[in-house]
């Protein structure tokens, strides 16, 4: 088989489309026509796309001033925060912000507490928050 060919081929009759889409038979598909709903990705697919989000999130975070003078247990709270709300819906924390400026690492914790993000994601809230306050990771 002539691989070149065929991605030629394949790239040109599929199409390529960054975001999913329901193909002509329904299926749930995204790319040059993969097939979510019946092959998925594979893990190595899934830590490329993880390994490729995180350096997204980093380029963002690393504009923020608090963020960088942050020690890197903490800048990890915060970009497990990116990660979950994109960084639009991190900087709309502006109480924790503040506190972050100040050091105030306490009421950061608080501040992340006091959301309605926390109150979606529950125990992942609480862990974090601990570590804001602590900068300290319970293994």
């Amino acid at each position: 088989m002539d691989r070149q060919l065929l991605r030629s081929q394949l790239e040109r009759h599929e199409g390529l489309r960054l975001k999913p889409y329901r193909d002509t038979v329904g299926k749930l598909t995204v790319g040059y026509g993969r097939n979510l709903e019946d092959i998925g990705i594979s893990r190595d697919e899934a830590d490329f796309m993880l390994d490729n989000d995180i350096e997204q999130a980093e380029r963002y975070m690393q504009t923020v001033d608090e963020y960088s003078e942050l020690d890197p247990v903490r800048q990890t709270v915060l970009m497990n925060m990116c990660f979950n709300v994109g960084f639009r819906g991190l900087m709309g924390f502006r109480k924790m912000w503040a506190a972050i400026a100040r050091k105030d690492y306490a009421e950061a914790a608080r501040q992340m507490l006091d959301s309605k993000w926390a109150r979606q994601v529950g125990s992942r809230a609480v862990e974090l928050s601990e570590i804001m306050r602590t900068g300290e990771v319970q293994r």
